[in-house]
């Protein structure tokens, strides 16, 4: 592999992620790097298909297994299509969301042991991993707030299910500091950016 670096902005819903990827981007391409940004679930033709379905209000009754079983598909096409490739040339993948969003959204919040969802995930993208992510911490109530238009199939459930993705995201933080920096999104998007940059001093 050659001298990419792998950015990944998570978080919960309402954190401004795609706001700030196009910033980073910005801010990395005027630096002179070449930037891939993309996005989890998407970023390839069959990965947007897969996003549509998970996130539309009137897909079929999915359970929670069948849930990460499409998140880890789309994955598995954007890491083989996108990422890797340029990686490997040498590029900066900044993503919005990766695996941490599946162990967090349909492990912790979801009911699947967390540590499963890891396993699978390793099949799924063999021993890509970020260099950083940031974690863009919102406030559930905070989040639903600046979303703004109709809440799609995940955005729109509960409080409870979104407390506990807001505290699965604090909790993998916590445990595992070297790779996840958490920042508060609840600051002006300026100000967010500029948190960012200092994460990723050093890394890029």
């Amino acid at each position: 592999m050659g001298q990419g670096k792998f950015i990944v902005l998570d978080g919960p819903d309402g954190g401004g992620k795609s706001s700030q990827v196009a910033l980073l981007k910005d801010h990395l391409e005027n630096a002179g790097r070449v930037v891939v940004a993309t996005r989890d679930p998407g970023g390839t033709p069959l990965g947007e298909k897969i996003r549509k379905l998970l996130l539309d209000n009137a897909a079929p009754p999915m359970s929670v297994i069948a849930e990460l079983m499409l998140y880890m598909a789309s994955r598995a096409q954007l890491c083989s299509q996108v990422i890797r490739p340029a990686l490997e040339r040498g590029e900066v993948v900044v993503c919005e969301r990766f695996l941490l969003s599946s162990v967090v959204y349909q492990g912790y919040a979801g009911g699947i042991s967390p540590q499963h969802v890891k396993e699978i995930g390793k099949l799924v993208v063999g021993d890509l991993s970020p260099d950083v992510t940031i974690v863009l911490d919102v406030a559930p109530e905070v989040g639903a707030l600046r979303r703004g238009g109709p809440a799609d199939r995940i955005e729109g459930r509960g409080a409870s299910y979104h407390a506990k993705v807001r505290e699965g995201f604090l909790a993998e933080a916590e445990s595992n500091p070297e790779k996840i920096e958490v920042v508060s999104a609840e600051a002006s998007i300026d100000e967010v950016h500029r948190m960012i940059l200092k994460v990723i001093d050093g890394v890029v």
